[in-house]
Formats: C-alpha cells, structure tokens, sequence
C-alpha cells in the first residue's frame, strides 16, 4: 500500500493536461480494450436499415454486444454486492475453461472488466474534461480495490483485476501522446500506476497458473515502461499457445513487434509465420493475418512488407472458420475502412492496401448478413475500443453511414441494372425492384 502513497504525491491536486485521451489499441494492449460499449442498450426489436436500392437487418444490441453486456454486468453487480469470493470463482472457471464469446472475447476479461468498470469509469469521468476538480476522487475506488486485494493475497483473479484497474487508470491520464508530448506529472501518474500494477503482479507473473487472463494482464505490463529491445514475443507466445482461439493476443503481439515498440520489421514477419504455423490448426494461415491486422494499419512499412497472398488467404480462412456477423463484420469493416482509408502517400503501402481494401467486396457479397454499426464506426477510428464517446447513438449512426455507403459503393453495377439488394440469412441477394 506503500507505491499508493507515492501516486497521490505524483499528481493528487494536479491537473492533467486538456488534450488527453484513453490510449488507442496502437500503444495499448487490443486484448486489454474491452468493450465496443459501455452500458447496455435497452432490447429492442432488430432494425432493417434502408437505403432506396439496399436492405439489411441492423440488431441493437447485436447478439455479441448482448453476450459482453451480460458478462460485464453479471460481474459488475458481484462486486457492488462484495461477493469478491463467488466473483473470483466465476471468472476462474471461465479463464479455466477457455469459455468464450462467437466474436472470440474471452468471457474472463469481460468479467475482470465488469469488476472493475465503476473504478475506471468515475476516473475517466473525472478526468474528461481535463481538469477534474480538487476533490475528485481519483484514488478513491482503486484504494478500495487495494482492501479487497489485502483480503485476497494469494488470490492471481483478484490480482489481475486490481492491477488491471491500475493499468487502465495510468493509460487515462497518460493520453494518446508520444512521450515528449505527454506533460511531465501525467508520465509520473502513468508510471506510478504502472509501478503499483507490476507490483501487484510479480508474485504471480513467474508462475503463470496455466491462465490466459493472467498471462495476458502480465504481457500488457510492457506498454507501462520502458523495458529495451527485450524479446517480447516470448511472452507473447507463450500467451498464444495458452489459448490460441483469442486472435487479440496476436494482434497485440504483431503491434509490439514494430520498431516503435520493442521489435523489428523482420521479427514480426518471422513471428506472424510462426503464429501462422503453430495455430494451423484452429486458423488456418489466419495467424499470420491476425498479427499484422493492426501493424500494417499503423505502420507503412510494415504494410510495404506484408505477403499479401499469405495475409488474403488468412482472411479466406478466418471467415471459413468463424463464419459467425460479427466477425464478417469486423473484417469487413476493417478492409473497407481501416486500411481503405488509411492510404499515406507511401506507394508501395498504398498499394497493398488498396488490394487488401478490394477484399471487402467478396466478403461483404459471400460472408455479410448483418450489419454491426458499432464496429464499423470503431474502424473508422482504428479500432479504438477506448475511446471517449460522448453519445453512443450518434457514433454508431456514424459506422451506420459509412457501411451502407461503403456496401451501396460495392453493388452499384447491380444497383445501376434497377436491382434492390437484400441482405438474408444467407447473404445479400439482387432483386428486382
């Protein structure tokens, strides 16, 4: 409890610099970003959203949001209740049993996120507008966790949550910002956050416990500080084979194998085929694709790089293997708008992405039934499941508007011959009009 102390000196009765944000998926962990919401929706009957020539059904909530809304909010209302033993057996026996969600959320982190919400939330509140007021309780709920953790030493869930809570708050004051644009007492909150989080966790990082969960809390330590070219990809393997069915652990592997971080452009293509090779088995070539999805989005030169056959046949093999909206969503959104978008003036990157940007047209015509605004509109913005959205309707009617457009732009020869195209359980389908 002592590295608590050091925090409220590093930056209680300061303020934050104005222009912060919660970190983006490119310099935090994408299998720590939870949720693609932050509160649940009321249920309603599914919408067909529909353009003059074009007709999909649009749920809200979609049935992966509704799997993640419940999860979080089974744990949430545990540790309101203080039931922090049948919390932690809960999420136990689900990081245990590898229990995940159709979309491949891993229902152990929903739930360490749902125990920890009203923690991180009332921080992120407090410090949205960049200048929280004087009596904002900025330690008030973690020191609060710190009891419960006092209560469960030797506990590595309740571990995990607590420095996971500490990692959040760190990356809420730190912001988006390279280092040297991030003012000095925000990097100290950052670190001491982050100091107190490897703490907590050193008792439990050596031993592993056969835990995806804590593995992964452990390997999202490397983004607090400082570590050198060390061999992460270690740790990231290792992780993987844990429970080589979650594809964010290899998204999150591929962006700290760039340069900026603690890799090399050659390094990263050794390991997104050797991802590729030990996960054959469950994706196919989707392993490669899965560790460069975020780097090439981020990075021209390791876009410039890719083995475009290898990434495109990974695609193929992700839809055939989870054939499920949201993941035809995801990729859909992600060729369309998050590399289609994302051209830079680099020719030889530009050039990748625009053929990696042509893939959302067979995958929208042989995989979409649905369409899922939210992650539409998250691709749009990087995939940042963090980010600070002021209203949840306007930003999925944004990811609305730039999937019919994106969709309607993909059908026009169809839709120029006088065809109305309805999308079925099956998949779109020309109609005469």
């Amino acid at each position: 409890m002592n590295l608590l102390n050091v925090i409220k000196k590093k930056y209680l009765g300061q303020s934050p610099s104005s222009n912060l944000a919660v970190q983006d998926t490119h310099t935090q962990d994408a299998h720590l970003a939870i949720p693609l919401r932050r509160r649940a929706p009321t249920k309603k009957a599914p919408v067909t959203v529909e353009q003059p020539m074009l007709s999909i059904t649009c749920p809200d909530p979609t049935a992966e949001e509704a799997l993640r809304d419940m999860h979080q909010n089974a744990a949430q209302r545990l540790a309101r209740q203080e039931r922090w033993s049948e919390l932690a057996e809960n999420i136990r026996n689900a990081d245990q049993l590898r229990e995940m969600t159709p979309g491949s959320m891993p229902i152990a982190d929903l739930m360490a996120y749902g125990a920890r919400a009203d923690v991180i939330l009332a921080v992120e509140h407090a410090l949205l507008d960049g200048k929280p007021p004087q009596d904002a309780p900025l330690l008030a709920g973690i020191e609060a966790l710190e009891h419960i953790l006092a209560e469960f030493p030797d506990d590595y869930v309740v571990a995990t949550i607590v420095a996971q809570a500490h990692m959040d708050i760190g990356w809420a004051w730190r912001g988006t910002g390279w280092d040297v644009e991030v003012p000095r007492r925000n990097r100290a909150a950052f670190a001491a956050h982050f100091d107190r989080a490897s703490d907590i966790l050193k008792p439990f990082c050596s031993q592993m416990l056969n835990s995806p969960l804590l593995a992964t809390t452990c390997c999202a330590l490397l983004g607090g500080t400082d570590h050198g070219r060390r061999r992460v990809a270690d740790r990231y393997e290792a992780l993987i084979d844990l429970n080589p069915a979650n594809p964010r652990t290899m998204r999150a592997m591929g962006n700290y194998l760039l340069p900026r971080w603690y890799g090399s452009y050659r390094e990263l293509e050794l390991e997104a085929r050797r991802t590729a090779s030990r996960t054959q088995a469950i994706w196919g070539a989707g392993g490669y694709t899965w560790v460069m999805f975020d780097a090439i989005a981020c990075d021209d030169q390791a876009c410039a790089n890719l083995d475009l056959d290898f990434f495109i046949e990974g695609l193929r093999d992700i839809l055939v293997r989870r054939p499920d909206p949201y993941t035809a969503n995801l990729l859909a959104a992600y060729c369309a708008n998050a590399i289609g978008q994302a051209f830079s003036g680099n020719d030889e990157a530009d050039q990748i992405r625009t053929q990696i940007a042509d893939c959302a047209r067979w995958i929208v015509r042989e995989h979409l039934t649905e369409l899922h605004p939210m992650i539409w509109a998250h691709a749009a913005r990087g995939f940042d499941n963090n980010l600070r959205i002021q209203s949840p309707s306007r930003f999925a009617a944004s990811g609305r508007d730039d999937a019919m457009r994106i969709i309607t732009g993909l059908f026009q020869r169809e839709i120029e011959a006088g065809k109305q195209i309805v999308f079925t359980d099956t998949g779109p389908v020309a109609m005469a009009s």
